[in-house]
């Protein structure tokens, strides 16, 4: 379920990159809106930018024009400390390959970015463990990632990003390490969140069927999100 509050909206953004004596525009005055709950995803050739697209949209990368905001806080000029507190507190991300802590268990790995916000060590432990429920994940709190298949790793990962209720998920491929029924699972449980939390989800994806499972399917077309269905 939807509503009109504003979490993420780019304004005429534009990036450039000087490569040779003219530069490469890879966004062109690029204008994006999300609102509370949405699920977005975006489809793209290699090197069509979906990645800058992402670095800009989590505050990454700079803009070289227009901007970027996180509901009414314009990020392109923060300074990185704000910026990187700001992130924790807003961001959650999933990426390909899951990054999680070797040396650490599941429900560690999960409660890590709210130890880094200062939250009590017994009650993060406590919150990561429901998380975990919600993935699907109730019998392996005490693993670690090696003792865990890549699509169980991955919904550890989604837990993490979720667990401080952030306003925006950016997933990038998240499922394109994953073998096809393994996907399959991963993409049934990303729709299924998507209703329970009242969280937007950015999904940058090369698979066609699972971009179709979101709100709103875009691709990344000569600097612009075009909606898919027009170039299908």
């Amino acid at each position: 379920m939807t509503s009109n509050t504003a979490v993420l909206r780019c304004e005429q953004l534009v990036k450039e990159y000087q490569v040779g004596p003219e530069p490469i525009r890879i966004l062109d005055d690029l204008e994006f809106h999300l609102a509370q709950g949405d699920w977005v995803s975006i489809v793209g050739a290699s090197g069509s930018g979906k990645t800058t697209l992402l670095n800009m949209l989590a505050g990454l990368d700079t803009p070289s024009s227009g901007r970027v905001m996180w509901g009414d806080q314009d990020i392109s000029s923060l300074p990185e400390a704000h910026l990187g507190k700001l992130r924790n507190a807003h961001l959650g991300f999933v990426y390909q390959f899951h990054h999680l802590l070797a040396e650490f268990s599941a429900c560690e790995n999960v409660a890590m970015p709210l130890w880094i916000q200062g939250v009590n060590k017994k009650q993060a432990l406590i919150q990561a463990k429901d998380m975990l429920e919600k993935v699907g994940l109730a019998s392996r709190y005490e693993h670690k990632p090696a003792e865990l298949s890549g699509g169980e790793r991955q919904r550890v990962a989604i837990a993490r990003a979720l667990i401080t209720q952030p306003a925006l998920v950016l997933l990038d491929e998240p499922t394109g390490n994953l073998d096809a029924n393994t996907a399959h699972d991963i993409q049934q449980l990303i729709a299924k969140l998507n209703k329970e939390v009242n969280t937007a989800f950015v999904v940058v994806t090369h698979d066609l069927a699972f971009s179709r499972l979101a709100q709103t399917s875009y691709q990344l077309l000569d600097g612009k999100l075009q909606p898919l269905h027009a170039l299908a």
